[in-house]
């Protein structure tokens, strides 16, 4: 049991009725979950207000509740907490009750649009690789040392953050590798957080349909360098136009990576082929298994976090060389008839032009480049266009599907995306509702050396339609139609 005004420490509070020094059990955001002696924190989310659940929470067991705005009926024996932000109190709250494991470990948070992901990972892979305990918070799982734990979230709320951050003090973890979502940070999760670093990848358009406009996009993901304290260490992309951006009010000492302008880590794309990249970092050459120009910028994001960290340049060169691809990211295979397969999670416009671009660079111009991509439904209508309009453009045949079309109608979206495809680029298109037969057509298509992508999706194992989660794999699909059309 925890005492109330304990876990109130630092939480920003307007009024109080009742006593602070009440047992709490456990804290909850979730009505359905309240038990006894729990304190249950209202929060206004996107979809519903939690303010509409106090009475069920105390009915439930709650003998405190911290909100926004204070009930009209006020019950003898309940304890009422009014503060200025409900997300930021539960993000103090859940730091205090779990006795703040950020500070017991190396914690460092990775923004931005794209790369998120593959940074987090790759940094997981690589201190592993160098023997550490390692704990990752990422889009696709979340990691306490050796063991996984199912990820539901890019950024998980505050109380799934510090639960976990606890689980990887009492392993004896010596470092995390988190991401940091605009949702994520715009939602206060961060906060009460104690960070070793942070790094930002780039920004691109992404999000506006949560966001007002991509000025205020950016500036919740500078928000987070602004929070970070003197010790830590702010890493930015110099070759991003909002790269110095990130660093104008940061308190954590500045370094940069590019591979264009002068920067503290610096790279060198020597060879670029679908075996992997050759690098020249700084002053040394790298071999890697990643591939491409956005990979080059990963590879120099955790080359300058490890030695930030504390790690031997030589020995981060040879772990580097060891990584391997993250699910989902540039995940390929080439089939018997030589056709190659590439899933990939480009999702954004910036994201989906990067890939593209850099199979382009590789591949010989003799063969087909097939794209199947789609958008998802109830997010950002004004990338549709912008998707549709880099896929026909960069590609020799493009099959327009659906990705997860959730409450929205495929069709629909389908013909959003249409709207970006420019006169000349018509002919190389096809619009197929049903994502499968998208993926086989494609497979029907491709000839012997051709390449087949597979964007969107990536790492996903489900599609989501009318609210409903189907099982769905994009790489198991394509390995499939592969194996069984070209016996």
């Amino acid at each position: 049991m925890k005492i109330l005004k304990d876990i109130l420490y630092k939480v920003t509070i307007n009024a109080v009725a009742g006593s602070t020094g009440v047992s709490v059990n456990k804290i909850e955001f979730d009505s359905r979950k309240v038990e006894t002696n729990d304190v249950f924190v209202a929060i206004r989310g996107t979809l519903t207000d939690g303010h509409k659940y106090i009475e069920k929470a105390i009915a439930d067991g709650a003998t405190s509740v911290v909100c926004e705005v204070l009930p009209e009926t006020l019950h003898d024996g309940i304890t009422y907490v009014e503060v200025a932000n409900s997300n930021q109190a539960l993000a103090f709250m859940a730091a205090n009750y779990f006795e703040h494991p950020s500070e017991n470990l190396k914690l460092v948070g990775v923004t931005g649009t794209n790369g998120k992901t593959t940074v987090t990972s790759l940094l997981y892979q690589l201190f592993k690789k160098a023997g550490y305990k390692v704990g990752l918070l990422s889009t696709v799982k979340i990691m306490v040392d050796n063991t996984e734990y199912k990820a539901t979230h890019t950024t998980p709320d505050s109380l799934t953050i510090n639960k976990y951050l606890k689980l990887m003090n009492n392993e004896g973890v010596e470092f995390c590798f988190m991401e940091a979502s605009s949702h994520g940070i715009h939602q206060s999760r961060t906060e009460g957080l104690k960070f070793a670093g942070g790094i930002f990848t780039n920004l691109s358009h992404d999000h506006l349909d949560y966001h007002e406009s991509f000025a205020e996009y950016r500036d919740v993901k500078k928000s987070f360098f602004d929070h970070l304290p003197k010790d830590a260490f702010a890493l930015s992309n110099m070759d991003d136009k909002n790269g110095l951006v990130m660093l104008q009010n940061t308190e954590a000492k500045k370094y940069t990576y590019a591979l264009k302008n002068y920067a503290d880590y610096r790279a060198q794309i020597l060879e670029n082929e679908f075996s992997g990249l050759l690098l020249k970092v700084n002053d040394s050459e790298l071999w890697t298994k990643l591939i491409g120009s956005f990979n080059a910028y990963n590879i120099l994001a955790i080359y300058g976090a490890a030695e930030l960290l504390g790690l031997e340049k030589d020995e981060i060169l040879r772990l580097i060389s060891e990584l391997d691809n993250v699910s989902g990211r540039f995940q390929y295979f080439i089939s018997d008839e030589k056709i190659t397969a590439i899933v990939d999670y480009a999702h954004t416009p910036d994201a989906l032009k990067n890939i593209l671009e850099t199979i382009n660079s590789i591949r010989t111009k003799n063969e087909e480049l097939i794209t199947v991509v789609g958008c998802g439904g109830d997010r950002d209508k004004t990338k549709r266009p912008k998707m549709a309009h880099i896929a026909s453009a960069l590609s020799t045949k493009v099959i327009f599907t659906s990705d997860n079309p959730r409450t929205e109608v495929p069709e629909a979206i389908i013909e959003d995306m249409e709207k970006g495809v420019e006169p000349q680029n018509f002919k190389k298109t096809l619009s197929i509702t049903d994502r499968r037969q998208a993926i086989k057509t494609a497979c029907q298509m491709a000839e012997a050396k051709d390449i087949i992508l597979i964007a969107g999706k990536g790492h996903e194992t489900y599609q989501e339609i009318k609210g409903e989660r189907f099982n769905f794999d994009d790489y198991k699909t394509v390995q499939e139609f592969l194996r069984i059309m070209k016996k």
